[in-house]
């Protein structure tokens, strides 16, 4: 009972005002034995069925049929039925279990695309949101392939704005069908898609509902395949639905809940790209690594050279900052499940408001996630040089296909916008109090500053330190511009995602020291030494970033005595001991290229 207790009294958005402990949180190497055999298999499948296929993969047009293939095989090894119940078919795994198949499967370039659209956005509305009766119709076929979906939300003028699209159901005069008409685009795995979760206004509707439309009802017509930078092997079609008859008994929940549906789904979609990102950023840099070792220049393999070393160094700290952010908050949203359930909720609610609650972190981990791998591949490119460029190499598809994922699941802008919204909100209903740290911060700022080090001997004692300085930065520059703007704040974009990516490095840097933390109390500071490497490298890289973005946020809105009180505030509260990096990336460097691979 203390443990529920304790797992329950974590919310979502609390990082920023809540001391959290390592013992609290899940780290990568604490998967069980099944945990680690279930990532096995899902590297053996790409290993064996996708990699030798990545070029007749990307040629859709001429082998239409392959893709699908792949995910009937997948669906034999139990790949797509990992979130559905036992009693639909599925295996019923945990929320963080889903997250391991995820990061796996997100090396896969297009083919992590086709099945986590199918596993999540094509088949997570029917699990949360459906009848009985559509649970056991739908979802025993979508958890072995013998159904392939797609979700259908994006319109030529909706897509951000989802809410805005105009897509209509009209019920037929018989009352037994909703006629829908309407254009959808973007539409992963439409074409060969069998089940589309369709989203349209009944009438003059505020709100959008949902529809389950199978492609064997008459009137839908496709484009054909769109022509796309990357990700050229995942089936994206404009589907039109002209007088198309849905049965009444196959809308989805209830009317005008369709943009509820949308939000939560796209919740989970947003952390499963981002760790499924991690998986495709730790491919590229595993990629480098080993041409890093085997080209040649001056006599020397590339990676002997500092300028190489550097490179690799710093992807590592990323990545594993990543990492570990994506599963301390994957294991969160366990956590609160566990603990609604507990507490009375009944199953299929617990999912959906355990992913609710931490909504915040998902938004701030697909931006992370994604950004990742962007940095991943590109510094890829530049390990490879001339050859990185050259679609004769692996990092070429990888770049490209790596781009997408900045827009998928909500833009960036997007999400960094969501993120101080929903925490601001959360903070006016009362669910996080955020007035008390922010006015504790304020009053801080005209007290005499402690110039002493570190009271802790203890190995990431200046870190801790210098993360919590991170997170007063941020309460003072939000606190001020709240002030300021009051409920206008939402009209300034960029101070808002400043003030995103202030939040965003705290968060991926306080994950990476707790995860070394409870590393250090597990194997000893001396197993543990590349890890502290790892979390102080990122934590000094995302200190620079936030000072930047803090400087950007109050040049914007203040002048005069209070600009300059804040700016040095800032300074004050980013403060860091000075750290050799360039010695800290060599170590890390070496590391990795002596196991020739991504090794953490």
């Amino acid at each position: 009972m203390e443990t529920t207790d304790k797992k329950k009294a974590i919310k979502g958005g609390e990082f920023l005002i809540r001391e959290t402990k390592a013992e609290e949180i899940f780290i990568p190497e604490e998967w069980t034995e099944e945990q680690r055999m279930i990532a096995q298999t899902c590297r053996d499948f790409l290993e064996t069925e996708v990699y030798p296929r990545l070029d007749d993969i990307d040629n859709i047009e001429k082998n239409p049929d392959l893709m699908p293939k792949l995910l009937d095989k997948a669906g034999e090894l139990g790949l797509l039925g990992t979130s559905v119940p036992e009693k639909y078919g599925g295996f019923g795994m945990d929320f963080n279990t889903s997250m391991l198949i995820a990061e796996e499967i997100g090396k896969g370039f297009s083919f992590a695309v086709a099945l986590t659209a199918q596993t999540g956005i094509g088949t997570l509305p029917i699990l949360y949101y459906g009848t009985e009766e559509q649970k056991n119709k739908y979802l025993p076929k979508l958890a072995t392939g013998e159904y392939k979906a797609s979700y259908c939300l994006t319109e030529p003028d909706a897509g951000s704005d989802a809410n805005a699209g105009k897509t209509k159901a009209k019920l037929s005069e018989d009352g037994k069908y909703y006629i829908l008409n309407g254009q959808k685009m973007w539409i992963t795995n439409g074409g060969f898609a069998d089940i589309f979760t369709v989203f349209a206004k009944i009438d003059n509707d505020k709100f959008l509902s949902a529809f389950i439309v199978e492609k064997d009802f008459e009137g839908i017509t496709m484009n054909p395949e769109e022509k796309k930078m990357g990700i050229k092997g995942s089936s994206t079609r404009q589907i039109f639905f002209n007088d198309v008859k849905v049965p009444v008994e196959n809308m989805l929940s209830e009317r005008e809940n369709g943009f509820k549906i949308a939000l939560n789904i796209l919740n989970i979609g947003r952390i499963k790209l981002g760790v499924g990102a991690v998986g495709g950023a730790k491919h590229a840099l595993r990629e480098a690594i080993k041409y890093a070792n085997q080209r040649k220049q001056f006599g020397k393999t590339i990676g002997s050279f500092g300028a190489i070393k550097h490179k690799i160094g710093d992807v590592a700290a990323q990545i594993f900052a990543s990492e570990s952010a994506h599963y301390r908050a994957g294991q969160n949203i366990d956590d609160a499940f566990e603990a609604m359930i507990a507490n009375g909720m009944s199953e299929a609610e617990a999912k959906l408001k355990s992913t609710e609650q931490f909504a915040i972190e998902c938004a701030m981990l697909k931006v992370h996630g994604s950004e990742t791998l962007d940095y991943s591949v590109d510094e890829g490119v530049q390990i490879y040089g001339g050859m990185g460029y050259s679609a004769e190499g692996p990092m070429e598809r990888a770049y490209r296909d790596a781009r997408i994922n900045r827009i998928f699941e909500g833009t960036n802008e997007i999400n960094r916008l969501l993120t101080v919204d929903m925490i601001l909100k959360r903070g006016m209903k009362g669910e996080l109090d955020l007035m008390g740290p922010a006015m504790a911060v304020a009053k801080e700022l005209t007290s005499i500053p402690d110039f002493g080090a570190s009271e802790s001997d203890e190995v990431l004692a200046k870190e801790r330190k210098a993360l919590k300085g991170l997170k007063k930065a941020g309460l003072m520059i939000a606190g001020a511009a709240v002030q300021k703007f009051m409920t206008n704040l939402k009209e300034e974009q960029e101070i808002i995602m400043h003030l995103a990516d202030m939040l965003i490095e705290g968060y991926a840097a306080e994950s990476a020291l707790l995860r070394t933390e409870k590393l250090i109390s597990m194997w000893g500071e001396e197993k543990a030494k590349y890890h502290i490497d790892l979390a102080r490298i990122y934590l000094h890289n995302a200190m620079t970033r936030a000072t930047w973005a803090g400087r950007e946020a109050i040049m914007a809105f203040t002048e005069g005595d209070e600009q300059r009180m804040m700016l040095m505030g800032l300074k004050r509260f980013t403060k860091m001991e000075p750290f050799n990096l360039k010695d800290a990336r060599r170590r890390i460097a070496d590391y990795l290229l002596e196991k020739d691979d991504y090794a953490f």
